[in-house]
Formats: C-alpha cells, structure tokens, sequence
C-alpha cells in the first residue's frame, strides 16, 4: 500500500514544523512544511523526507520522494499506511 502526499515545501525556515492542509493555486490539496536546510545538493529534500518519517511514525524508508526534486511543489511516496492512516497521524500532530 503506498499513499500519496502533495507537499508544498519551504525551505531556509527557522524551524522543522509540518504545519497542516492548504491548497495550491489549481484548488487541490496540499500539506505545507517548512525545514530548516537549504535547498542546495538535496538538502532541503532529505530534510523533508526525515521529518516526514518522524511525524508519521515511520521509518525513512517508507518515505519516498516522487516526484518534484527542484520544485517547491513536491509529491510523497509513504509505504505501508492507508489515506486516512496518513491523515490521522498527521492531524494528531
């Protein structure tokens, strides 16, 4: 089972926070988080890809990014939790 994240990223925050649901300029959903890396040599993605792992309660292997390396607007790959598995946890947070 894989579910699919839309994530708008931020990179050069002053904190690691996901910080909840929004939507993008097309009206589709997406999580908004901020990491504290700099968008250089994949920095800023691997960042993301732990403090995903952390919030969700998985191990970083489970977190894959898809799609969008050099764009803010980035899609994840998460193995083994459903929708509303993902969901939940990000919303108990």
């Amino acid at each position: 089972m894989i579910t699919r994240i839309p994530v708008k990223l931020t990179p050069k925050s002053s904190k690691d926070a996901v910080e909840g649901w929004d939507v993008d300029p097309d009206g589709r959903p997406v999580l908004k988080v901020r990491v504290r890396a700099m968008p250089v040599d994949g920095a800023a993605n691997m960042a993301l890809v732990a403090l995903m792992a952390k919030a969700l309660g998985v191990p970083r292997r489970d977190v894959n990014l898809a799609r969008g390396s050099q764009s803010r607007l980035k899609m994840l790959e998460v193995s083994g939790l459903s929708d509303a598995e993902v969901r939940e946890r990000l919303s108990a947070g």
